[in-house]
């Protein structure tokens, strides 16, 4: 049983049976038997703590000690702590001796203790004296225990009584209610041998240092998973350069892996800590980095607030587990100015237009598809982003499908925006002619269209048997079953009963294209069909709930009307729906794989687990996969197509795969291009691109050993290169090489290439060995009096003492030997057939601080990087501030016409589609039709 020390002092002093007198003492425990317990002692001698001190003092060599020690020995002579014992009538330690400076003297920061001279003769005969009795004397023994002491023994002590226990009997003693607790006494008189001191662990069994530690271990690791669930959180990172702004909203170029990339961070560091930590992640980073907090909305990916203050913590600032992080320059994605905030937020709303079909008003269509408008745009936008003339626009914010309240909007309030009008995400709008009959209107403010008066579907016979309607209208309301509207269809159609049960209805989407077939058993609210829908009569069964409708299509480009259709189980794996598309298709061998069409129409990430069934790859109805030829590689391994590159002529124009049979050898071995445009130095001359063919390497290779298995190509053989280290690597993007490989040593998966990744080799005349800070450029001096440029030459630039613009103008100059006021450079845009000067006053303020920043050319307006294109201008030549070329004037119009003839298009597709069921022929399709989007935030790791 554990008592809490008892204090015998002033009216409460202890009587001592040794002495006969009252004396002040201690009392740590509830019992009277004292044998080998640490029970009352005598306290006369040793309840003067100047004499304690003094004598712990004297048993130092120097007489002299640092304070904290002094407390700590004196806690080993009498077994109690200063604070314990006499703190409460003699203050703190260093007060105490600060009392009594004529015995002990301080040191000036009061951090040592020594005793002086006179002191210590003083103390010497009394320490002497009372050494033996205070510290060397045993206490007297219990009459109770015969003398026993010599034998160690354990005792049970409990609220009433002390009593001797056998070792075998501690376990079962001190189980159940009696396991609270149990203490260990030892002699106070006990000396520790020297070897223990300092060492917690000494003589302790080893059984019971190793519970010990493992208790620890496991202790340190609840302590770590706490700190981590309370301070660690997720943050999903968005990188900006995979990413392209369509359709009001950012979406990524390619998978999720490569757009996406998850980090768990401590929210009790900085803003800036994240920002560095980011820049060590994405080693291809160049320029400024902006974060911003964004959203996932049903539209796409938007854009809110940035994130400022590097030195307030990721908690102030406000952030939450899972926030996603856009990555970006701040400025544009893609040459592309975005749009942030909360006010431009992108609505995704569904928008009919009742029309007149081409037979007149017997069938009037419902056409209806998703669009995206800014939130802050006024509401009568909604004409010329659709290309209709004009009309009367009606909106719907309930969720209801049968039971819509359709409002018109005045004239008036077609200046008002979408959000002032209360539209949100999945809120519809119809748009109908001016001249419509009023008499589908109600009257009263509420109006009421045709909208809720069609009760009804239409269904066309595809059947490919005759009939005597092409297509009947149904009657139906949202709870009808699909089965009850193709059997009555039949009936009406006056089809053979035969086809009940060898038919199905496939919805027709606004371009014509029959979509997958819906179950009989949905209903229409179920099978998210709307009220005026166009269904098709097909031949054929639904698939069942364990069945997969699939498009299918023979290469990467896909023409309108050229997918073939299959059913198949959902738990078919890759391998064998790949057979199964192969056979179907008329293709022999097995060097195929499949690639899911992603939602801009191309091809995507390869299904590289072939062996994974098709519902664990998320492959659903409606699907588009494409067989591309080539075998995939083993897991692990990359397939790297290989392009020579001869940057004769810095181009504007890069040739594809196709392109390849345009491309002789010449004479030395070296592929170039044959075109007609450009003349030499000609900035827009086409560049000689090669086709080399594909190599299946590790993504643990290196670099070097990219190069080294690239020269093993039976096209390679056609160049005379000494070594790889005389190969130049780039990534190419859109045509182009983007980003320069230039360590040669590091790992193909630290480049994070991507199964897409293209690499053109670019020769060298020596070997190069480009620092971190080396900046390659292309530069081109203007022909005086001509609005063309010299050839192009190689100009590395030392980036390390900053991206500026004067940094790099006197650069250029002293490539040139040129005075460096005697020169202009600008940079080139092909993608604008555009020249940006760069001038070195250029300056920004921030708004905030008021204070100059200084230009950094990697941000924005240049975001220069390696690869660039510099126009070089000799001022002594020529004084005028045109950069351009002919060529530039031709490609601006070019684009211009572009513009205005994808405008025409757009518009003609959307009269087109009002004509559905008027022609025989499906209407083409546009590339990347308005839809919504669902993008799920897979973990990268």
């Amino acid at each position: 049983m554990y008592v809490e020390e008892e204090i015998f002092d002033s009216d409460n002093l202890y009587h001592c049976g040794t002495c006969d007198r009252l004396v002040k003492a201690a009392k740590e425990e509830n019992s009277k038997p004292d044998v080998n317990l640490k029970d009352l002692q005598n306290e006369e001698e040793i309840d003067d703590p100047l004499m304690i001190l003094k004598t712990i003092l004297l048993q130092e060599e120097s007489n002299l000690i640092p304070v904290d020690q002094l407390g700590q020995k004196l806690l080993k002579k009498i077994g109690i702590s200063w604070n314990k014992k006499y703190r409460k009538q003699y203050g703190p330690l260093r007060k105490f001796l600060q009392l009594h400076s004529q015995t002990f003297l301080l040191s000036s920061d009061e951090s040592t203790v020594r005793l002086l001279k006179n002191s210590t003769l003083q103390a010497e005969p009394d320490f002497q004296r009372n050494d033996q009795q205070i510290f060397k004397t045993l206490p007297s023994e219990s009459p109770g225990f015969n003398g026993r002491t010599s034998c160690p023994h354990w005792f049970d002590i409990n609220d009433s009584k002390v009593q001797p226990i056998k070792e075998k009997d501690i376990q079962q003693q001190f189980q159940g209610k009696e396991s609270a607790y149990m203490l260990f006494y030892r002699k106070s008189q006990l000396q520790r041998p020297p070897e223990a001191r300092g060492n917690p662990r000494y003589r302790v069994p080893r059984h019971l240092l190793s519970e010990m530690d493992a208790a620890n271990i496991e202790l340190q690791t609840k302590r770590a998973e706490c700190d981590s669930t309370e301070n660690n959180f997720e943050l999903h990172l968005h990188l900006g350069p995979h990413y392209h702004f369509f359709n009001g909203a950012l979406h990524p170029v390619g998978s999720q892996t490569e757009s996406v990339w998850d980090l768990t961070f401590d929210k009790r560091k900085t803003l800036g800590d994240l920002r560095q930590s980011i820049f060590q992640l994405l080693e291809f980073w160049e320029g400024d980095m902006v974060l911003s907090v964004a959203k996932l909305l049903p539209a796409g990916l938007h854009v809110y607030q940035t994130l400022d203050g590097d030195s307030l913590t990721l908690s102030e600032i406000e952030l939450a587990d899972g926030e996603d992080i856009f990555v970006w320059n701040g400025v544009e994605v893609g040459g592309i100015q975005i749009p942030a905030g909360r006010d431009c937020e992108p609505l995704l709303l569904n928008v009919l237009h009742l029309a007149t079909s081409s037979e007149g008003g017997k069938c009037q269509q419902l056409i209806e598809f998703p669009h995206v408008f800014p939130s802050n745009a006024e509401v009568g936008t909604v004409f010329t982003s659709l290309a209709i003339p004009g009309g009367v626009v009606l909106i719907n914010n309930t969720e209801s499908i049968g039971e819509k309240n359709w409002t018109t909007i005045p004239k008036v309030d077609l200046k008002k925006t979408f959000r002032e009008q209360g539209l949100r995400n999945g809120s519809s709008i119809l748009i109908r002619d001016s001249n419509h009959d009023n008499s589908l209107l109600a009257k009263q403010e509420k109006w009421i269209t045709s909208m809720n008066e069609i009760d009804w579907l239409q269904v066309k016979n595809l059947c490919e048997l005759e009939s005597e309607e092409e297509q009947v209208r149904i009657s139906a309301t949202v709870n009808t079953v699909v089965f009850d509207i193709r059997i009555k269809a039949i009936q009406e159609l006056k089809l053979m009963k035969e086809l009940a049960e060898n038919s199905c209805l496939r919805p027709i989407d606004r371009n014509g294209k029959l979509l997958c077939p819906v179950p009989d058993n949905y209903t229409l609210k179920e099978a998210g069909l709307k009220m005026g829908s166009s269904l098709g009569l097909c031949p054929g069964r639904a698939p069942t709930s364990s069945q997969l409708f699939l498009f299918f299509a023979v290469g990467s480009d896909v023409q309108p009307g050229t997918e073939m259709e299959i059913i198949v189980e959902e738990t078919l794996s890759v391998r064998d729906c790949l057979k199964i598309m192969l056979e179907k298709s008329g293709l022999l061998g097995d060097a195929w794989h499949l690639r899911k069409m992603d939602w801009c129409y191309e091809a995507g990430e390869p299904l590289c687990d072939e062996d994974a069934t098709l519902k664990e790859l998320t492959i659903c109805s409606g699907d588009t996969l494409l067989l591309i030829e080539g075998k995939l590689p083993p897991l692990g391994f990359l397939t790297v197509p290989i392009w020579w590159y001869q940057p004769q002529h810095p181009s504007g124009h890069w040739k594809s795969h196709q392109d390849r049979r345009n491309c002789t050898p010449s004479q030395g071995g070296i592929w170039r291009a044959i075109s007609a445009q450009g003349a030499p130095g000609d900035v827009h001359a086409e560049v000689s691109l090669h086709y080399l063919g594909d190599i299946d390497i590790s993504e643990d290779a290196t670099l070097m050993e990219l190069k080294s298995q690239a020269m093993t190509l039976p096209s390679f053989s056609e160049f005379v290169i000494p070594s790889p280290a005389f190969l130049r690597a780039w990534t190419v993007e859109s045509k182009r090489p983007s980003r320069l490989l230039r360590a040669d040593q590091q790992q193909l998966k630290e480049y994070k290439l991507g199964r897409r990744t293209e690499i053109c080799l670019e020769p060298l005349q020596k070997e190069e060995n480009l620092g971190p800070q080396d900046v390659l450029l292309r530069t081109q001096m203007r022909l005086p009096g001509e609005r063309a440029y010299a050839l192009p030459m190689n100009m590395v630039w030392d980036a390390a003492r900053g991206w500026t613009a004067g940094s790099l103008r006197q650069r250029v100059a002293d490539f040139y030997s040129l005075p460096v006021e005697k020169i202009e450079i600008a940079k080139y845009f092909p993608e604008k057939f555009e020249w940006l000067p760069i001038s070195s006053w250029n300056q920004q303020i921030t708004k905030r601080k008021k204070k100059k920043k200084q230009d950094n050319l990697q941000g924005a307006p240049y975001h220069l990087k390696d690869g660039d294109t510099i126009g070089v201008k000799n001022l002594l030549a020529e004084d005028d501030d045109d950069f351009s070329t002919v060529t530039d004037d031709i490609g601006k119009e070019k684009q211009k016409q572009l513009a205005l003839g994808k405008r025409k298009s757009q518009e003609a597709l959307r009269v087109q589609s009002s004509h559905v069921f008027s022609g025989a022929e499906t209407p083409a399709r546009p590339r990347g039709p308005e839809a919504s989007l669902s993008i799920h935030v897979g973990s990268f790791r």
